[in-house]
């Protein structure tokens, strides 16, 4: 039985068993926040549980290395929704220590990629510019400081919106403003 089997037959147990009851809670975030985060792995719980966050609390965005990398990317559309249609007041744009994408690029990707099959002329292709768009970055504190610029910079994110971002270790949970 693959994973996604297994997944199934326990989400199967979980909604016959009732465990969704003490999740039960709306679309509005209660503390009208956001959070826009990494999608590392070792994130997955410890991220609410070091912001004290419960369900229902906030907006969790999650993406390759919390970054924004054009402003008209999945991540900002999620952030232009949680503000107006959700009422997201403040944005926490939390990056984490040890990320794996302070290091990728497409040249990684790319060898990658072509051992899997992807045929050579996908990765030329003239419309995106893969180097650009899988690169990673190299100073954690200045992609945060990036992404933060990028969401109070937006041409349609209101003056009035709160940002501010963090580096949280990704062992202990320690969040560390950037200023």
């Amino acid at each position: 039985m693959g994973n996604i089997d297994k997944v199934l037959a326990f989400n199967r147990a979980f909604v016959a068993s009732k465990g969704y009851e003490k999740h039960l809670t709306d679309k509005f975030p209660d503390k009208k926040l956001a959070v826009l985060s990494c999608m590392d792995t070792r994130l997955s719980v410890l991220l609410q549980e070091a912001l004290g966050l419960n369900n229902g609390d906030a907006k969790i965005i999650k993406n390759a290395g919390a970054v924004i990398p054009t402003p008209w990317d999945s991540a900002m559309r999620s952030i232009i929704v949680a503000v107006y249609e959700l009422g997201v007041e403040e944005i926490m744009v939390v990056a984490h220590t040890t990320c794996g994408a302070c290091h990728m690029s497409f040249g990684h990707f790319r060898e990658e990629m072509l051992r899997r099959g992807i045929p050579e002329e996908e990765l030329r292709r003239t419309d995106i510019d893969l180097d650009s768009w899988l690169e990673g970055f190299h100073d954690t504190e200045k992609s945060v400081r990036d992404t933060v610029g990028a969401i109070t910079g937006h041409p349609l994110i209101p003056k009035d919106l709160v940002v501010r971002g963090f580096i949280i270790d990704s062992a202990t949970g320690e969040l560390t403003e950037v200023k």
